[in-house]
């Protein structure tokens, strides 16, 4: 409560104001949001590398392998083939990337060979890009895929496929 009580030297009333119930509110109003607030939880995903075995080389067969290329708007540049590679623009979309990799998955069945996707963030790619590559690897159920590098001769086949499309 607030109290006034006069002074003897100036004259003036001093006031006394009492704290406790300001005190009491904050701390009932900090306890309030801290027990209705809903904390955003970590969204992670599990991500499980193979071990390197030195002994236990993966065969890749180059028919049922492909590399997709991720740049930074939202475009994967899937890349087939060795000595007459084939680049395609697609995107996340389920006939997009989706469809490729049923397609490899299929042809990979035909020549007895597991299908193996190489996933290739180039360094204006977003987290947001390999986090959906990776979905897809999973609603697929690739058994074998992994996370690279762009060489310098796929960012070379890259670059000719957006001059001669104009992107």
């Amino acid at each position: 409560m607030a109290d006034i009580q006069p002074t003897a030297r100036t004259g003036k009333a001093a006031i006394r104001l009492d704290m406790t119930p300001m005190v009491d509110l904050a701390f009932l109003l900090i306890t309030f949001f801290m027990l209705t607030t809903t904390f955003s939880k970590a969204r992670v995903m599990n991500l499980q590398m193979p071990e390197k075995d030195p002994e236990r080389p993966v065969e890749v067969h180059y028919r049922v392998t492909v590399s997709f290329v991720l740049d930074e708007q939202n475009r994967v540049f899937a890349i087939r083939g060795i000595d007459n590679p084939d680049v395609t623009l697609t995107n996340y979309a389920a006939d997009g990337l989706r469809k490729i990799c049923h397609e490899t998955l299929k042809k990979g069945r035909e020549y007895k060979k597991d299908a193996v996707f190489l996933i290739k963030p180039t360094s204006e790619a977003t987290y947001q890009n390999v986090v959906d590559a990776l979905d897809e690897m999973k609603i697929t159920e690739a058994k074998v895929y992994a996370i690279q590098s762009v060489t310098p001769a796929e960012s070379e086949l890259v670059a000719n496929y957006k001059k001669a499309y104009g992107l």
